[in-house]
């Protein structure tokens, strides 16, 4: 019974020491990132990352996730939603604007994806993070100075 266990225990501490195989090298999984963010806001097809990395596009995908965690469809959906966050954030874009910039057909599609990965619309995304930025906030609820010559009466 001894031996069992001490061979179980070595067993295990041998597999947790093992490098996960079957990934993408770091400079295809690096190109295949760079090519993903240099075309966020595009139609971009597995396919296509796969032929620059000179692989197949089963074999591409399946290194892809193993090295990422993600799939490639995953990975810039989730590329996608960063990009769009950082729109919101730091530009008064429309939403429609900034469904097109990151690479999402229409706004409909947009708010999907973005409700089923954040949990909430873009729009009350939006909101939510205005109402939390101070220095937006002082700039936003200021109103504007009344026009010279008219009197405002309280």
């Amino acid at each position: 019974m001894a031996h069992f266990q001490q061979n179980a225990i070595s067993a295990s501490s041998t597999e947790t020491r093992k490098k996960p195989t079957g990934g993408l090298s770091p400079w295809r999984e690096n190109l295949a990132k760079q090519l993903i963010l240099d075309h966020l806001g595009e139609t971009l097809e597995v396919t296509e990352l796969a032929r620059a990395c000179a692989l197949s596009r089963s074999h591409f995908s399946r290194a892809f996730k193993c090295s990422t965690g993600l799939s490639p469809q995953d990975w810039i959906r989730r590329e996608r939603i960063a990009r769009a966050k950082q729109l919101i954030q730091n530009t008064d874009l429309t939403l429609t604007q900034i469904s097109l910039e990151c690479g999402f057909c229409d706004q409909a599609h947009f708010s999907h994806i973005f409700t089923r990965s954040e949990g909430v619309s873009p729009f009350a995304w939006r909101c939510r993070t205005v109402r939390a930025l101070p220095s937006l906030n002082s700039k936003r609820s200021q109103p504007s100075p009344a026009p010279t010559g008219v009197h405002l009466t309280l």
